[in-house]
């Protein structure tokens, strides 16, 4: 297994878009010949578009774009603006009167910061005009823009976070995938160890979000903090792309798999203040086994997310991983 670029995974596209001083922005993946797709929603609050569209037994077997983006359920209507750049590529579902492009979406919430701008169709179409480059940055860019970590006790103890981007290559099979965290429990390594959360009071270390929620629960302002972050104001959300031959139904199952990648990272994870939403789509032919590529996926997934924290920069006096002395 070898590390590779995104890019390397040919059969689509990436852009991003943002605002920085609106503390938002969003990420679009552009499908031009479409593909299958999976989702794996284990949050309990998210916000989404066209999810029904990707159930196995829904007639449509490709769709031609996954948007992730900020601004929780306003961002959706960033969505729109990738509607319109499609269709003016002539990209879409073909219906005998024009071609419709079907749009799946999810957002996080990243209200709290910046100017509190919310993504647009303009934003939206941005995104995709930058996908013609085929480039993508990670920590404070695109979706990630706005994402913060460790929010169980409200924004004081809370760390920057970003979008984070991995891939491999297994033989002929790539892997790769990109994840946007925003959650509302702390990011591990691979030792278990946290290396973005909830900071302690005097910001020096970290408090360890589900020592709180475990060990001070009963507490009145535990208790609070509790119904507080269960407004939803988080999400982990992304996608994971393979050139792996499949259909829908057997990239649903990816996309489950692919989930264990926010399990082993993320603590804790998929709570009801949590969205958390994972696509996977299919854009190859080389034939491959579900299982495998499902575990790869859930591999990728990890490292994407710890180098979401670890790329992100200090932002709207939110401090980063990079920013800690003690990391």
């Amino acid at each position: 297994m070898k590390e590779i670029a995104l890019q390397d995974i040919q059969g689509f596209r990436i852009g991003s878009a943002q605002d920085e001083l609106g503390g938002t922005g969003c990420t679009v993946l552009i499908f031009p010949d479409g593909a299958p797709c999976g989702v794996d929603i284990r949050g309990g609050g998210p916000a989404s578009r066209e999810s029904e569209l990707l159930n196995p037994t829904a007639a449509a077997e490709r769709i031609h774009a996954v948007l992730l983006s900020g601004g929780s359920a306003f961002g959706l209507n960033a969505a729109g603006g990738v509607m319109q750049y499609l269709e003016e590529k002539g990209i879409g579902f073909p219906t005998g009167i024009c071609n419709v492009p079907l749009v799946v979406a999810s957002c996080i919430f990243d209200l709290g910061c910046g100017d509190n701008v919310r993504p647009d169709a303009a934003m939206g179409y941005a995104a995709c005009v930058a996908s013609e480059k085929h480039m993508i940055r990670e920590g404070n860019y695109g979706a990630g823009t706005g994402a913060t970590v460790g929010k169980l006790c409200g924004p004081k103890g809370m760390m920057k976070s970003g979008l984070g981007v991995y891939a491999v290559q297994v033989g002929e099979l790539k892997v790769g995938a990109v994840v946007v965290v925003n959650a509302v429990g702390d990011v591990l390594d691979e030792h278990n160890e946290i290396i973005a959360g909830m900071l302690n009071d005097d910001g020096t270390g970290f408090a360890d979000t589900r020592r709180v929620m475990l060990e001070e629960y009963g507490m009145h302002d535990t208790l609070f903090s509790l119904r507080a972050a269960a407004g939803t104001t988080n999400t982990t959300i992304g996608a994971v792309v393979t050139n792996g031959k499949f259909d829908k139904s057997h990239m649903k199952k990816i996309a489950a798999l692919a989930s264990n990648g926010f399990v082993r990272t993320i603590r804790p994870v998929n709570t009801t203040a949590d969205g958390d939403s994972l696509y996977a789509l299919s854009v190859g032919d080389v034939e491959a086994d579900v299982s495998t590529t499902g575990t790869i996926a859930a591999y990728v997934v990890e490292q994407a997310v710890r180098r979401a924290v670890l790329t992100a920069e200090q932002a709207y006096g939110v401090p980063a991983a990079k920013s800690l002395t003690t990391y």
